[in-house]
């Protein structure tokens, strides 16, 4: 049937596919179902479940250039990994709204939380559910490892619990947030992905995990900025505080120019391919950081600056893991 002439049999314009002309069935549907999906999607903070996914394929690369990899404890890995970094959001997100932190952080789309708790899109009893049931899902992935690959997954398994359960009300009130956040969110999902394939990580994956710890770490480093006020009111202590504004910019460019040194080392010892030195390229998106940082760390971080920071993190972990497959 030509495509004309079953949108008019169905009711909707060829003209314009809008919301008015949907059957009033799905038209219903979708009023009712889409802002529950937004309010999921916002409390998890769907915009920054692309990174573990990066993570992954570093991690994976790094195993495969090792000699190991399973595409089905690669798949177990990613599942597991993007419901603990749901967790960590979800939670996170319950406690800034408790303590009115939400409140007060003036939004980017980088920084300052979701909303989704302050207008009303879900309560708050609602949100640590989803947390816990997401926790829930990452520790079937982590059980299932333990039972496949043994006893190297258990100092992994319990790092992962200890940094997902503290992070917001402890590891992020006592000066170890992003150092937290590098291991949790960057160093420890590649180098458990690279062990959950055959139990060993070799030395491609401990060179993997360095750079990917310290972009997580600038990651977070960049967004608490804007929200210095917040977060003091708060009771969080970050290193935008405990270093101040200045001495935490300097903190951020040395660990965005560690990440391609990291890399060259890595390539001096023979842990990384020559190959891998492209994924030092994506360095370049951080420029307008790091020259922010440098000149007027006083003035919250241009928007630019902070999407470059989100763009090399995910890109070099990416680029890195694909060197090192091609590499393979």
């Amino acid at each position: 049937m030509p495509l004309a002439s079953s949108l008019r049999r169905s009711g909707i314009s060829s003209k314009r596919v809008g919301l008015e002309k949907v059957p009033c069935g799905i038209g219903r549907l979708y009023t009712k179902c889409m802002p529950k999906v937004d309010a999921y999607l916002g409390v998890a903070r769907g915009p920054f479940l692309i990174l573990p996914l990066t993570l992954v394929i570093s991690g994976a690369g790094a195993s495969l250039y090792d000699g190991g990899f399973s595409w089905l404890h690669t798949v177990i890995a990613l599942v597991g990994l993007v419901a603990l970094h749901m967790a960590v959001n979800i939670f996170n997100e319950v406690s800034d709204f408790k303590r009115g932190i939400d409140l007060e952080t003036e939004a980017t789309p980088f920084s300052g939380g979701s909303g989704t708790l302050p207008r009303g899109g879900m309560s708050a009893a609602t949100a640590m559910f989803f947390g816990i049931v997401c926790s829930l899902v990452g520790a079937g992935a982590g059980v299932y490892f333990f039972v496949e690959v043994g006893a190297p997954m258990v100092p992994l398994f319990v790092v992962g619990a200890v940094l997902v359960l503290t992070y917001t009300d402890l590891l992020a009130r006592i000066g170890l947030g992003e150092a937290a956040a590098g291991l949790g969110l960057g160093a420890l999902p590649v180098l458990g992905t690279a062990l959950v394939q055959d139990g060993l990580a070799g030395p491609a994956a401990v060179a993997a995990c360095i750079p990917a710890y310290l972009m997580t770490f600038n990651l977070l480093l960049l967004n608490e900025f804007p929200d210095e006020i917040a977060d003091r009111n708060g009771g969080r202590r970050n290193l935008v505080l405990l270093a101040g504004r200045r001495g935490a910019a300097c903190i951020y460019t040395l660990s965005a120019l560690a990440v391609p040194g990291s890399l060259a080392v890595a390539v001096w010892f023979d842990a990384l391919p020559a190959v891998a030195l492209v994924a030092a390229v994506p360095t370049l998106c951080v420029v307008k950081a790091m020259r922010w940082s440098l000149t007027r760390p006083e003035e919250n971080p241009p928007i630019p600056a902070m999407a470059g920071n989100v763009i090399w993190n995910l890109a070099t972990n990416a680029v890195l893991g694909t060197t090192l497959i091609l590499a393979a």
